[in-house]
């Protein structure tokens, strides 16, 4: 199980939300990278889900270039990101359904607010995800639990 909080920047996480409103009704997604639970930089994806509006599945050709490229030495990936845009930040049904229990993170944004979650053998979720602490650090690189130098 995961102990750590996944770190993203709040500029990021901003720039998340504002392409999650952008794009509603459709899901957006994408892939995280990074590593130690701090993300250092994403990938948007082509959603090509039959249908958008209510699923996402990311471009398998944006995923294996991914996955070549952390092979060949490339940034780490670290989990994924999609977007609910008229719903919870929870990961549904369909998320459990297609989630790999393959402990990568997962970043649910709804264009007001975000959760972080693990998939797992076992999850509390649909018995797939686990939520996990989510913190975001600023320009300077503190999170929001530290105080500013």
């Amino acid at each position: 199980m995961w102990a750590m909080p996944l770190l993203i920047s709040s500029v990021m996480l901003d720039d998340l939300q504002q392409l999650a409103v952008a794009a509603a009704p459709e899901e957006i997604c994408g892939i995280l990278f990074g590593q130690n639970g701090r993300v250092s930089a994403r990938r948007a994806a082509k959603n090509v889900a039959a249908d958008p509006v209510l699923h996402f599945e990311i471009d398998p050709r944006t995923l294996i270039a991914a996955e070549r490229e952390q092979r060949n030495g490339g940034e780490p990936i670290l989990g994924y990101y999609h977007s609910h845009p008229d719903g919870t930040v929870e990961p549904s049904t369909t998320d459990a359904a297609s989630a790999a229990p393959d402990e990568r993170l997962w970043l649910i944004v709804n264009g007001q607010k975000a959760a972080a979650w693990q998939a797992t053998e076992d999850g509390d979720i649909y018995g797939r995800f686990s939520a996990i602490p989510l913190d975001c650090f600023g320009a300077k690189g503190q999170t929001a639990a530290e105080p500013e130098s």
